[in-house]
């Protein structure tokens, strides 16, 4: 009855470091996510006016406000472009 209990509690700092690795991935993808999208925006060729309210909107909403920026903003700023 032991044996499984001592089994148990050799693998649990293992979890718990499986844990803490694969938060820090998900914080590393989050922070490449907002500063790519900064970026993205600051590189755009749309109008300052537009421009400035994507900035906005991803410093204020930063995980929602890149990913609508690389799902929608992105496409638009291009056809935009070839359109000009």
């Amino acid at each position: 009855m032991q044996a499984p209990l001592a089994h148990q509690m050799a693998l649990a700092p293992t979890g718990d470091i499986m844990i803490a690795c694969a938060g820090a991935a998900a914080a590393l993808g989050v922070l490449a996510l907002y500063f790519g999208g900064l970026l993205s925006i600051v590189r755009s060729d749309l109008t300052g006016g537009m421009k400035l309210v994507w900035l906005v909107f991803a410093l204020m909403a930063p995980f929602f406000g890149s990913l609508l920026w690389f799902l929608i903003g992105r496409r638009d700023a291009e056809r935009r472009a070839g359109i000009a």
